[in-house]
């Protein structure tokens, strides 16, 4: 198990966490694309019992869900960050946002779900030309997790957002 913790990007909603760290996964279903503004989202459960917030108070969206399910999604209501989805009744796990967790580097997915709607263009993204910021300047290779050795590396590879 691992003590995360995080916000959303104003700072408003504070939270902290204990999860399963090889429990993390990536979601490709559409209304995941479309809610995360990006290519999929990466989150995690959490039971209730291991999630608190600290501070602030999300707003909830309920959607239908791909599956047929209602479900619940948390954003902050000053700045649009997605924090995490619940059944609207039950609450009893969180699907927790984790690009808001200040962790999130150290949270590698460990399985990918709805992968039959992934963009067909993700299998290339390690081929992309990376660039440090917005200035077209090259980007170095990233950085290694600890406890990885990483390679030289001759030419950039990939692209972080």
């Amino acid at each position: 198990m691992m003590d995360i913790d995080g916000a959303c990007l104003c700072g408003a909603i504070r939270y902290e966490a204990t999860i399963d760290p090889t429990k993390v996964r990536i979601c490709h279903c559409n209304q995941c694309q479309i809610q995360s503004a990006t290519a999929f989202r990466i989150g995690v459960l959490v039971a209730r019992e291991d999630f608190r917030l600290l501070s602030g108070e999300p707003k909830v969206y309920v959607k239908t869900a791909e599956s047929g399910r209602p479900r619940a999604l948390a954003f902050c209501a000053d700045c649009g960050t997605a924090l995490y989805g619940t059944s609207p009744t039950e609450q009893t796990m969180f699907s927790l946002r984790l690009g808001t967790a200040r962790q999130r580097r150290e949270l590698e997915p460990t399985v990918q779900i709805w992968a039959t709607e992934a963009l067909p263009w993700l299998s290339r993204i390690a081929s992309m030309p990376r660039v440090a910021g917005q200035t077209g300047r090259p980007a170095p290779p990233p950085a290694a997790l600890p406890g990885e050795a990483r390679a030289p590396d001759t030419h950039h590879r990939g692209d972080r957002a």
